[in-house]
């Protein structure tokens, strides 16, 4: 099952359509322990992004856009680190005309190393790492398994939204919440809670590709 890559610029698309959609959303978990800002900063990067596609990239160079205006345009530490991740997504599969799941599984191992490059985060931090690891985890595990995308990418999906419940109960190590202490706990992680959606979004594209 493959899809190609001009195609794919529909991922990018109901990527960014999910951020957007979600502004609010994400703003106001960000409030619980966070400045309450995020889904303002995650929409206008994503939103400047939709502006400057011109109809004619491909979802590598989708990708690549979005990378550059979350790493140019939004500032504090979540617009390096989705830019990283987007800059991973772009250079995994910028090569490749057709899309398979072993492409997908290596878009995400890119996508994850360049955040872990640059970030101290560790699992149970309380942090989008919370979602990503245990979500490509999965993917590989079901893929190397069965062979099947479409399997993989519906047990990333699970395995996401069971990471996101998870830091409902952590204690944040890193950033602002970080000076709450236990005050933290009983909130979910607005990083995490953005990287869940990017995810089901990017999963949800894809199905709808493959074939």
């Amino acid at each position: 099952m493959k899809f190609t890559n001009q195609e794919g610029i529909e991922i990018v698309e109901t990527i960014i359509a999910c951020i957007q959609k979600n502004r609010d959303y994400l703003s106001e978990i960000d409030g619980a322990i966070g400045d309450g800002d995020h889904g303002i900063n995650m929409n206008k990067g994503f939103t400047l992004a939709k502006e400057a596609l011109t109809g004619k990239e491909n979802m590598s160079t989708g990708f690549q856009i979005i990378s550059k205006m979350l790493m140019s345009k939004i500032g504090g530490s979540m617009g390096p680190l989705y830019g990283n991740f987007f800059r991973g997504l772009y250079v995994a599969s910028k090569q490749h005309e057709e899309i398979d799941g072993q492409i997908i599984g290596e878009m995400l191992d890119k996508a994850y190393d360049n955040i872990k490059k640059i970030s101290p985060a560790k699992v149970n931090d309380k942090t989008l790492v919370d979602v990503l690891d245990p979500a490509i985890y999965a993917y590989h595990k079901e893929f190397d398994a069965s062979q099947d995308v479409n399997k993989a990418l519906t047990e990333m999906v699970g395995a996401s939204q069971a990471g996101l419940e998870a830091t409902k109960h952590m204690v944040a190590k890193l950033g602002r919440a970080s000076r709450l202490g236990e005050r933290s706990k009983g909130h979910q992680d607005a990083g995490a809670t953005s990287a869940q959606l990017i995810l089901e979004s990017f999963a949800d594209g894809c199905k709808k590709l493959l074939r």
